[in-house]
């Protein structure tokens, strides 16, 4: 594959974690503009040249930091504006409530065991009160002053653990109208209770919300699973894919007159994979529940399944130990057998995948997937119709500081697994770690922007820097 280089040009720094970067434009403007979510609950956006508050949520966010120090996966995950903004002022905000604190869904870190099976089999009880916390997605409106006003709730989420919530995890279909909203597994590793296959589950799939519907519940019950929803809000959802374990969000592409869908998986310990797909069959969830009540299996001809948590990208998932005798060796062992026969023909194959360690040339060793953006623009040629993606931060040897990583691949229709390319930079970040942490794009894909962080704490403040990725 071609080297592409690029330049980062710097529009605003010094601002707290940037999870999610979107362009929209406002009522009765000409003008695209920039927002910049922050995981800490401040939406801003680009005017001017300057930089201007939107909206501030953080009193309704819950309290971020993990006592393990300052690393956390909650806060304000999600913000996608209606394709209609411009005439109805509609957004949606993805977050973590306030307030909400559990003690966690399992009492101490989870690993599995194929030689006992109560592991491999565990069930998460007392929901109620084993839990993490509770996400919550609502709908907004912009007033005729031009303040945001919270109008509905349309979904609240009972989480097992505080990561996996997903990140950048609304977005637009732009080929059904409806909002979409991608759930990671709930948590922890290796998804100790198997939420991602079940359909019952919200929890790890991707789900379709029709926002035209209104259901006439403003405060709906916090729930864990589908059945436990009213019939109102069961009517309003459909589900495009199961076998999530953490997704940065879903991409449209436009091919022809289909939409190539790219979604991003991140990995366990062994393999980060991007996956795209043209057609697929979603389930309105009153038909997985009607199933379910059945205790049949629903029609899943056509439907998208990643295969977690028995496939990490186009591996076995796998436990990984050190070798005793040869520290630099690794025993792998296959966690979940009998679940990767099962899903081994019903999957997804992945487009392309990079791994954690990786000593091919023009190829890095990834830590965690943050990004995966369709990119239409000519201002790149080579990365004309590829689509692109980043990783949080090269595995190195050395305490060097941390850099991010920029890499794209060719899009193939064939459903054949394709290579990918490191995009080089210019930047020189100096002695402070670059954390790459989220991926955006403008309204018709011309535009890449990239969110960068100093820091993996969400309690050090400021660190943040957002940049146009330019030829």
């Amino acid at each position: 594959m071609k080297k592409v280089k690029v330049r980062l040009r710097p529009i605003v720094s010094k601002i707290n974690l940037p999870t999610v970067l979107k362009t929209a434009i406002f009522p009765g403007d000409s003008i695209e503009r920039l927002f910049i979510a922050t995981q800490v609950g401040e939406i801003f956006y680009i005017g001017n040249g300057a930089v201007r508050p939107f909206l501030d949520i953080r009193t309704r966010i819950i309290k971020l930091g993990d006592p393990g120090g300052g690393y956390d996966e909650r806060g304000l995950l999600g913000l996608a504006f209606h394709p209609q903004f411009y005439y109805n002022c509609l957004f949606y905000l993805h977050f973590s409530v306030v307030g909400t604190q559990g003690p966690g869904a399992l009492p101490e870190p989870f690993n599995p065991n194929p030689c006992d099976p109560k592991t491999l089999n565990l069930r998460w009880i007392n929901r109620e009160t084993q839990y993490d916390h509770i996400d919550t997605v609502e709908e907004w409106i912009v007033q005729s002053n031009g303040q945001p006003q919270k109008r509905r709730t349309l979904l609240n989420l009972r989480r097992p653990f505080f990561n996996h919530n997903g990140v950048n995890s609304l977005n637009f279909s732009p080929e059904t109208g409806k909002l979409v909203l991608t759930t990671g597994d709930g948590g922890s590793g290796y998804d100790p209770f198997n939420l991602s296959q079940d359909d019952m589950e919200i929890s790890g799939k991707i789900i379709e919300i029709d926002v035209a519907k209104n259901t006439f519940i403003d405060n709906p019950p916090v729930v864990t699973r589908f059945n436990e929803l009213p019939v109102p809000i069961q009517e309003t959802l459909t589900v495009m894919a199961k076998g999530v374990r953490n997704i940065p969000g879903i991409s449209f592409q436009r091919f022809y007159n289909q939409y190539i869908k790219y979604v991003g998986q991140v990995g366990q310990d062994l393999v980060e994979s991007i996956f795209s797909f043209l057609s697929y069959k979603p389930i309105p969830v009153t038909q997985l529940v009607q199933a379910s009540l059945r205790n049949t299996e629903p029609d899943q001809e056509g439907f998208i399944n990643f295969g977690w948590r028995g496939w990490e990208g186009s591996f076995p998932t796998s436990i990984i130990r050190g070798c005793p005798q040869s520290p630099s060796l690794e025993e792998k062992t296959i966690a979940y057998y009998e679940e990767a026969i099962k899903t081994s023909v019903t999957r997804l194959q992945p487009l392309t995948s990079y791994f954690h360690k990786d000593q091919r040339p023009n190829k890095f060793g990834g830590t965690a997937l943050t990004g995966v953006q369709a990119y239409m623009g000519n201002g790149i040629p080579d990365l004309t119709g590829s689509v692109v993606f980043s990783d949080l931060a090269r595995k190195k040897e050395s305490q060097t500081a941390a850099r991010g990583v920029l890499a794209y691949s060719q899009v193939r229709t064939d459903g054949k697994l394709n290579d990918y390319s490191v995009i080089e930079t210019d930047y020189n970040f100096g002695s402070e770690s670059a954390y790459y942490v989220n991926l955006g794009t403008n309204l018709d894909q011309t535009r890449l922007y990239l969110g960068v962080y100093s820091s993996m704490k969400v309690t050090d403040f400021n660190k943040g820097t957002v940049f146009e990725i330019v030829p």
